[in-house]
Formats: C-alpha cells, structure tokens, sequence
C-alpha cells in the first residue's frame, strides 16, 4: 500500500526572524559588554553600543508576540521559536527597564557622601581621574538636599572605638568587598592625623568605575567615621553610591562590634611590706 503524506502546516517566518533577532541581540550585547570591559571604547561611545544591542530584542519582541497571534489565526507551526524569542527579549531588556525605573524615581545625582558640609576628599583618585570624567568637588548642598530627601538614613558613624580600631575596621570591610585600593594612611593620634582610604568599585554589569573616600577622625568619646562614593562617569547613578555608602556604613559598624576587645593585663599586686619590728621597752614586773 502506498503511504499517504500528510503536509505539515509551515512554520511561520514572523516566529523564524524573531528568534534570529533575540540570538542576534543577545550576542550583540555579549560583545558590547567585553567591550566596555576591555576599555577599547571611551565611556560614552560604549554605553551607545551597549543601548544599540538591545534594539534588535525590542524588534523580536514585537515580531515574536506577532507571531503568536498569526500562528493562533492560520495554524501554523513556530509556537517554541516565538516563546523563546519572547524569554531571550525579556531578559535582555528586563534590567535596563528596571534601571529606567529608578531613573524616573530617584534625584538625577551621581555624589554620596556623609558630611556635606565637609566631605572627605578625593586626593591619589583626584590625580587618577581622566579629564573628561565628574569633577572631584563636591556639588554642594543643592544636591544634599536631593541625597537627604531620596536617602535620609545616610549619615556619619559615630564609634565608642579607638580611631586604630575604626580603620582597621573600615580597611578590612574595604578589603572583603575586593575594591581595589589606591591609598591607605592610618590615623595617628601624636600627628594628629585622620584616617585615609581610597579604593575603586566596579558596577558588576557593565564594569562602570565608582570612587570612594572612607575618613577616620577621632573624638573625645571615640571615633567618626565619613564615607563618600561618586561616579566617575554619568550624571545618574540609579542609586548605586547611596546603596555602597549604607552597606559600608552598615559593615563597619557590624565590624567594630564583632571585634574582641584586647585584654587588660593588670600588674601583679604588691606584697605589702613588712614593717621591721621596733625593740619594745623592757617591763618592770612587779
């Protein structure tokens, strides 16, 4: 007997060309992301290449949920190639929606800092700086009152510890967080010198720099101790230094309260001396 062929229903090119674009935009961001990584683009030139990779998942997205709606009418094959045209378009495009959230949400600043009225400076990171990159001074108290209104838990650290504990504290947190550090002076008290800390961070995405000022001042019941955290490039953070600035504020804090307080050796009590026995007056006995 002859067999019989069944014609399949064609697959629909809309559901094909979606999920070309979702590959082609995921590769597209892969190699922008190295790129910005690499530092073979400026700053600016980089963020455009990165926003121009997303632009294909926008187009499959569209084509993918066009797609569905064909293969729904006609019957036609291609239901697996839309949805994952629709997974790979949703991921890439999910974090820059949110980012673009907070952008709507959160004051247009790029400086964090403790003390506004005398933040701790920028002195190795001030020479490292490239020219076209945010100026080092602090914008001002214009834009403390944006910080204060959209993050009012920043504030200074005030410690009952040693200004040696307090940076001992703030370098190891510093140094578990694998920030890479520039400068580091310990406060001495007879120089009556603060201390110092000066360490890069890196946006874990796209490897953005972000530089940050850690300052130890010592009190007459302990210590205090300021953060500042900037970007070194972008006029908006999306919130990352004021998140950088608490959890640094927070870690210290959870640091010098985890430390073992050195013990006190006491000297070892004296014997008291004994006194010389006088020679008592004889008694006339009666």
């Amino acid at each position: 007997m002859a067999r019989r062929h069944i014609a399949e229903d064609p697959p629909s090119r809309l559901a094909i060309w979606a999920r070309r674009m979702a590959f082609f935009s995921l590769a597209a961001v892969a190699v922008s992301i190295i790129v910005v990584h690499s530092g073979l683009l400026d700053i600016g030139p980089a963020v455009v290449s990165f926003v121009v990779a997303l632009a294909p998942a926008v187009i499959a997205l569209g084509l993918a949920f066009a797609a569905l709606a064909v293969i729904w009418i006609d019957g036609l094959r291609g239901m697996g190639r839309a949805f994952a045209a629709i997974g790979i378009s949703i991921a890439l495009l999910g974090y820059p929606a949110y980012l673009a959230y907070r952008a709507y949400k959160l004051p247009w600043i790029y400086d964090i800092t403790t003390d506004p009225i005398d933040p701790p400076r920028y002195d190795v990171l001030a020479r490292l700086r490239p020219r076209d990159a945010n100026p080092v001074a602090y914008a001002g108290l214009y834009a403390h009152e944006q910080q204060h209104a959209a993050y009012p838990d920043i504030e200074p650290l005030d410690e009952d510890a040693t200004p040696e504990a307090a940076y001992s504290a703030a370098l190891a947190v510093i140094t578990k967080h694998k920030w890479t550090i520039l400068d580091r002076r310990p406060p001495q008290a007879a120089a009556r010198r603060e201390g110092h800390i000066e360490a890069v961070a890196h946006s874990l995405v796209m490897g953005f720099a972000d530089d940050i000022v850690v300052r130890v001042r010592g009190g007459p019941d302990g210590s205090r101790i300021d953060v500042r955290s900037s970007s070194r490039y972008g006029s908006f953070d999306f919130g990352s230094n004021a998140a950088r600035v608490i959890g640094l504020i927070n870690d210290i804090d959870d640091t010098i309260g985890n430390q073992k307080p050195e013990p006190v050796v006491l000297p070892p009590p004296k014997k008291p001396q004994q006194q010389p026995k006088r020679d008592q007056p004889a008694t006339s006995k009666r």
